[in-house]
């Protein structure tokens, strides 16, 4: 094996991440199935997310609903057998409600860090990192507020 050939658990690895991704620009939640472990563990965890790859389908489905146009563009990627570091964005046009505010039409870009831990070809365990003060900036608006009796 020469140096410029990843190995075939590398390009397996690298496979899965892009799933990942591509379960958003694709619009095909059922994609994160291929990608994850069953007991895939999302850190942290978006507000009424689910554990487990059935609890980010919602979550996919809701910025597919929000931003029908929206696409993840991976500007780098660092892989170490095992695990993946991603810097990506996430762009689309606000036409639906995302977090509470209600669309405004304005394009979207929201960067994202992710650091994936992988167990055989499928990810483990997901750190991530999104600017949501700069995606609500964007918006020009913040979620309102959650209701402190319901808490």
């Amino acid at each position: 094996m020469t140096a410029s050939t990843p190995s075939l658990q590398l390009r397996r690895e690298r496979q899965a991440v892009e799933a990942l991704y591509r379960a958003f620009s694709d619009k095909n939640p059922d994609l994160i199935d291929q990608a994850v472990t069953p007991d895939w563990d999302d850190i942290p965890l978006a507000p009424g997310q689910g554990p487990g790859p059935n609890g980010l389908k919602p979550i996919i489905r809701s910025f597919i609903e929000a931003m029908p146009d929206v696409h993840i563009t991976l500007h780098d990627v660092i892989q170490a057998p095992g695990r993946l570091a991603v810097r990506a964005e996430i762009s689309g046009t606000h036409q639906g409600p995302l977090f509470g505010i209600a669309a405004t039409g304005r394009h979207l870009s929201i960067p994202i860090h992710e650091f994936h831990e992988l167990r055989g070809d499928r990810i483990q365990r997901t750190w991530h990192l999104e600017d949501w003060f700069g995606a609500f900036r964007q918006m020009g608006s913040f979620p309102p507020a959650a209701d402190k009796e319901a808490a």
